[in-house]
């Protein structure tokens, strides 16, 4: 029950109470209508029995005056030793000898089946002094009309209580939706509001009550989350602006030193290795700018005609120094002629990040391919890895996740948001491949404006 819908939760609510407050008032019609038909027959059998009284003293037929209906009523005089008279279809002693003994010293109200009389009948036993000794009047009538008339009751309930329950279902539902409507509101436009969005936040019902104060609870908490993400990426945007300046420096110190020579060979490794360090800050420093950028819908798009072909020997004749050196190459597979409208330093980031991720955690040989596919292009790079495992394919994308945490040399975690981030910025996607082999796919359109 726990795991149901709400508007399931409240219209099942409605329904039960409705099926109870039918079931009550069922209820109390049957009880009331048996108890007011109970109450005619023991009048009516009180009145027969009092007729039959009278006719047994005056020594005249019982039957004229105690049977309205030979099949449904009955008459008798019985003693201890047996039935004296009859009146009506009963056939044998209605009563037992022992029912007889108690009868001559109270009145009896019985309720049985009686051979000769339709359904089960009431009885209802009398004493009475005759000329012959103390005799029991017992008078009879069959209680079938009275079944009858209440089974109808209860089929009237029972049809009519199942349209009931249906309609009163029908206008729980609808009022359940009317009243979360407002809710169902704030969700579909809490789905659409992103870090960036200038909006006021999610829409309030008119009503001042709990759900407008949760809105009202829910913006005041949006406003202070897009203030702390302001803050966030302001923070971002002004470190990576202040370090590219010391960086550019260090960097160019750094490689006057090593053409200066006359170094020893232990300095010369370290300011090798000064360098490299520098030149992975300065990545990280235009990385970090890319992503407060993008974040804040900010990324500039310099959108010109791109070769797609150049742009992977562009990325082969980069990279394949180092690839060789670790003894592997990189291959391209791409038709000729495809181009797509986008920004040429930025693609050239993007396939800088996918190699620099496949050389340090791939394995194997790494492939470049470029396909033409709805409506745009796919370029994909891939290399004999092992793949990403399932767990990071929902996160691939997030900032600062790594698949392979535990490795030194696994990065800041930033390069495939990076990705995704201008992939994005030019109506396009980025995805990976759960499983061997490593793949990462960035599908751009041909004409942005399509």
């Amino acid at each position: 029950m726990s795991r149901l819908p709400i508007l399931v939760k409240l219209t099942a609510a409605f329904a039960a109470a409705t099926l109870l407050m039918l079931a009550a008032a069922a209820l109390f019609v049957y009880l009331r209508l048996r108890a007011d038909i109970d109450d005619r027959v023991n009048a009516n059998l009180r009145s027969r029995a009092s007729a039959a009284a009278t006719a047994l003293t005056e020594g005249t037929d019982i039957g004229s005056v105690a049977v309205e209906d030979p099949e449904e009523s009955f008459a008798q005089v019985l003693s201890t030793v047996g039935v004296l008279e009859t009146a009506g279809s009963t056939v044998g002693a209605a009563i037992t000898r022992e029912e007889v003994n108690a009868a001559l010293r109270r009145d009896l109200v019985i309720e049985r089946a009686v051979p000769g009389i339709d359904g089960r009948a009431r009885i209802l036993t009398v004493s009475q002094q005759s000329s012959g000794g103390p005799v029991v009047i017992a008078i009879g009538q069959s209680l079938r009309d009275r079944d009858e008339a209440l089974s109808s009751v209860v089929t009237s309930f029972i049809v009519g209580g199942i349209g009931a329950l249906l309609a009163a279902s029908v206008a729980g539902y609808a009022l359940a939706r009317s009243g979360l409507a407002p809710v169902e509101a704030m969700r579909s436009r809490a789905s659409d509001i992103s870090a960036s969005d200038d909006v006021e936040g999610l829409p309030l019902p008119i009503a001042h009550d709990q759900i407008r104060r949760l809105g009202e609870t829910l913006n005041d908490m949006l406003r202070r989350l897009r203030d702390s993400y302001d803050r966030e990426r302001r923070f971002v945007d002004d470190a990576s602006h202040e370090l590219r300046t010391p960086l550019a420096v260090i960097q160019t110190d750094l490689e006057g030193a090593l053409l200066a020579g006359g170094h020893s060979a232990e300095v010369e490794a370290a300011l090798l290795s000064a360098l490299d360090e520098t030149h992975r800050l300065v990545r990280v420093a235009e990385d970090l700018l890319v992503l407060a950028r993008a974040a804040g819908g900010q990324l500039p798009i310099d959108r010109r005609p791109v070769s797609v072909p150049d742009l992977l020997s562009w990325t082969h004749g980069r990279f394949i120094g180092v690839a060789r050196g670790s003894h592997r190459s990189i291959t391209i597979t791409a038709p000729p002629g495809l181009v797509v409208i986008a920004d040429q330093d930025r693609l050239e980031q993007v396939m800088t990040n996918l190699i620099d991720n496949a050389l340090r955690h791939g394995d194997g040989d790494i492939t470049l391919a470029a396909t033409l596919a709805n409506g745009g292009v796919t370029i994909e790079v891939r290399d004999e890895g092992d793949g990403f495992p399932a767990w990071f394919a929902p996160r691939a994308f997030d900032r600062l996740t790594r698949a392979h945490s535990g490795n030194r040399d696994s990065g800041a975690g930033i390069g495939l948001a990076i990705v995704h981030a201008i992939a994005q910025a030019h109506g396009g996607n980025a995805t990976i491949e759960v499983g061997a082999p490593t793949t990462i796919r960035i599908w751009l359109p041909t004409d942005p404006r399509s």
